[in-house]
């Protein structure tokens, strides 16, 4: 088996998770010139803006960086050409299927890896042509399905013959050979990366995140059917509460509107939608990307 650096042309075997609002341009590229790979989130973005980070990643690295696009946003079309028109490596999407788009990107020779939370899906994506796929496990912060990485990636690998990462759940050197064990060639990951130095979020959102325990995190909009993996705080708490009590989805979005970009750029830590994976009862400081990346893989013959 081929390990996802190899696969990549990265130094280590990890992408850096697409996280709305907050994987920009500048830090796909610290995370690319760690070692890892470095993803533009399109979360939060509009078709110059995703120009804009794009072309601010290429002037601060030479290394290899990709693109997350969220397939039910509302300009999924033109991300997808610009990724093309910009001859973006690789692509990663989310919340959807990139079917549509997939004839078109592998004739620009763009290496397609959807993030999937269920092993049916994997398999589909595999018949559609995807290169890859990233198999993520509810652990993890943010948007989640149900099934955990423990279970879903050995599920991912028996159904699949192309390369399987692993996210969810992984934030030090002992996960990511759990994930290797579990059949993976690599990982994803998102929550270790808040407590970086290069991460530009708001440093109460990061503060939050260390002084977290494992069991601070709390699942947002599971009756709804869109469960999102928070920190608890006032808003996460009474979210909860309201659904519980019948609130319907329109009331609940009013709810939440905005609170991811309060949490990153306002710092708003009380009505804030601070996204984090159980990981997160690891992050004790605050430290470099490459620090991170080298720490990760440190059990790893090189």
């Amino acid at each position: 088996m081929k390990y996802l650096n190899e696969i990549l042309g990265t130094k280590y075997p990890v992408i850096q998770g697409g996280m709305a609002n907050i994987a920009t341009g500048e830090f796909a590229a610290a995370c690319s010139n760690a070692g890892g790979l470095g993803l533009i989130g399109c979360g939060g973005m509009n078709a110059d803006m995703l120009r804009d980070e794009i072309h601010k990643c290429k002037a601060l690295t030479d290394k290899p960086f990709g693109v997350n696009i969220m397939l039910m946003h509302p300009q999924a079309d033109e991300f997808a050409q610009i990724v093309i028109d910009e001859h973006i490596p690789v692509v990663t999407t989310g919340a959807g299927n990139p079917g549509k788009y997939m004839e078109a990107w592998k004739k620009a020779g763009i290496m397609v890896i959807p993030v999937v939370a269920a092993p049916i899906l994997a398999k589909h994506l595999e018949a559609l042509g995807a290169d890859a796929v990233i198999a993520e496990g509810c652990e993890s912060g943010g948007h989640i399905g149900e099934m955990t990485t423990m279970t879903l990636v050995p599920q991912v690998c028996d159904v699949v013959n192309i390369p399987v990462i692993a996210a969810g759940g992984i934030a030090d050197a002992r996960q990511m050979r759990a994930a290797l064990a579990l059949g993976a060639c690599g990982v994803q990951v998102g929550t270790c990366l808040l407590g970086s130095i290069e991460c530009p979020i708001h440093d109460n959102y990061k503060e939050a995140v260390v002084k977290a325990k494992g069991s601070d995190t709390i699942v947002t909009g599971r009756i709804g059917g869109t469960p999102v993996r928070v920190l608890k705080n006032a808003m996460s708490r009474e979210y909860v509460k309201r659904e519980k009590e019948g609130a319907d989805k329109m009331e609940l979005e009013k709810f939440t509107l905005g609170s991811l970009r309060r949490a990153v750029f306002d710092g708003d830590v009380k009505s804030g939608s601070l996204m984090a994976g159980q990981t997160c009862g690891q992050i004790k400081e605050i430290r470099p990307v490459a620090d991170i990346f080298k720490d990760l893989c440190s059990s790893l013959v090189s």
